[in-house]
């Protein structure tokens, strides 16, 4: 298997630090607010991979943070008159339920920042200590400098940082020893929340937020550290610098981030008006097509969100699904239950997909042709069973078309959704109609069915129906 790592800017072997074991961080959202599609990206690609794992027999430890105490959470805090404590709640829990709707897997640990201050403290002072860090009248600052190793990740020059101007600089430069140093610890301002230490009152930085979440519940190495690629510098740089500053070796083996995500080839912002929330996409569209849709490009090429595009997965998304159901079909009405030797030459030949999808996802999970071995497989599928196949044959291909399409959190197997009574009355309506050859209000009835979202199919093993 070989993994795409940002440090080396290189695919390597993954090779993990413990031999059928993998220790993955993944920075999670800001909780002020409810998630954006460009959230949903990092967590439905690194829950992908988190799967994969899973799939070749590996334990994962899967930790991804919550942060809960920030700038934007404070605002909002004070603009609805309630504590940052609620905000920051009553959004994680939001946060859970769209993560559940896009079929993201729990986390083994979801820590929360703020009950992890301690530790924050605690490797502060190891940095102090140490000499990298320095405290100025309540802010306690890292010393970019001394870190010999500081830009490795991003592959920025130090010197060029400096002469990049105060754009890429954080507050407080007057304080500083240097320009390029950042804050650990802020002091606190009122109306704010805030925890005791050794510096007074205050709250921590954000990079060392994670440094320490990381290291409690996974460990001074990791496996992988993974987040979008918009935070490779600075968040991940400074990580990198506090960490291994502290804990004397190295942090992460493999560094992987994701692409950005555009809408209608622009950048999401609320000024532009195409600034989209998970929750409004589910108004529009099944998560599992905006999970679809997410997988349909390489993780790290830039991914383009428009309603045509959305349109084009969901009819991808369709043909898969309507496979797992003809097959079930099928299967309840299959009339012999062993497999014949014609049939167990035709499975064997699925081992190709099989194969096919774990060579693209071996790629640096290469979910584009992933998907493309899976479509190759529900052709074979539709072209290569009826009514006369065995309930083991058909078992067979539907076993593994779930288990292939579980890897990518796709759910091919849909819950039987009951009809109401008017609805049940009108297809039964429908049926007495074309018998009586009155075809005029058998076309009225399903015109009527489509308005109320649902479409019938008419098969050769009669009426099927599906939520449109």
């Amino acid at each position: 298997m070989k993994i795409y790592n940002t440090m080396s800017k290189s695919k390597e072997d993954f090779i993990p630090l413990e031999e059928g074991k993998v220790k993955m961080y993944v920075c999670g959202p800001t909780v002020y607010n409810y998630i954006h599609i460009g959230n949903a990206r990092p967590m439905i690609v690194f829950d992908t991979v988190r799967r994969y794992f899973e799939y070749k027999g590996y334990d994962v430890n899967f930790v991804s943070n919550f942060t809960d105490v920030d700038d934007k959470i404070i605002k909002k805090a004070n603009e609805e008159g309630v504590t940052a404590d609620e905000i920051s709640k009553r959004y994680i829990a939001e946060c859970k339920k769209d993560m559940e709707g896009m079929n993201i897997e729990p986390a083994t640990k979801n820590p929360l920042a703020t009950e992890e201050i301690g530790g924050m403290i605690d490797m502060i002072s190891t940095l102090i200590e140490k000499g990298y860090a320095y405290e100025k009248n309540g802010t306690v600052y890292y010393r970019t400098r001394k870190f010999a190793d500081y830009g490795k990740l991003s592959h920025k020059n130090l010197d060029d940082l400096q002469s990049g101007g105060r754009a890429l600089l954080v507050t407080g430069e007057d304080e500083k020893e240097d320009p390029l140093d950042f804050v650990l610890w802020k002091p606190k301002k009122e109306g704010e929340p805030a925890w005791q230490s050794p510096w007074g009152e205050g709250r921590p930085g954000w990079h060392i937020e994670c440094s320490e979440m990381s290291k409690k519940y996974l460990g001074e190495q990791i496996d992988i550290h993974a987040g979008g690629e918009d935070l490779i510098f600075p968040h991940h740089e400074n990580e990198i610098a506090q960490s291994e500053a502290a804990n004397g070796k190295p942090f992460a083996k493999y560094w992987m981030h994701n692409g950005f995500l555009n809408i209608d080839n622009r950048k999401m912002s609320k000024s532009l008006g195409n600034f989209f929330t998970v929750r409004e996409i589910s108004e529009k569209y099944d998560l599992q097509v905006l999970r679809f849709f997410m997988l349909s490009a390489h993780y790290r090429s830039p991914l383009n969100f428009s309603a045509e595009l959305m349109e084009a997965a969901g009819n991808g998304l369709d043909r898969i699904v309507t496979a797992a159901g003809n097959l079930k079909f099928l299967m309840e009405n299959a009339g012999a239950e062993k497999m014949t030797e014609a049939e167990e030459e035709l499975f064997a030949q699925t081992d190709r997909f099989k194969e096919n999808f774990e060579k693209a996802m071996d790629d640096d999970f290469n979910t584009a042709d992933a998907i493309a071995a899976i479509f190759d497989f529900v052709k074979f599928i539709n072209t290569n069973t009826d009514g006369n196949s065995s309930k083991e044959y058909l078992e067979k291909l539907h076993d593994r078309l779930v288990t292939l399409a579980d890897v990518l959190g796709i759910i091919v197997d849909r819950e039987e959704e009951m009809l109401d009574e008017e609805i049940e009355a009108l297809i039964e309506e429908r049926q007495a109609a074309r018998k009586n050859r009155d075809f005029a209000r058998a076309d009225q009835i399903r015109a009527d069915l489509l308005a109320k979202g649902i479409v019938l199919e008419d098969t050769r093993e009669g009426v099927k129906w599906r939520r449109a």
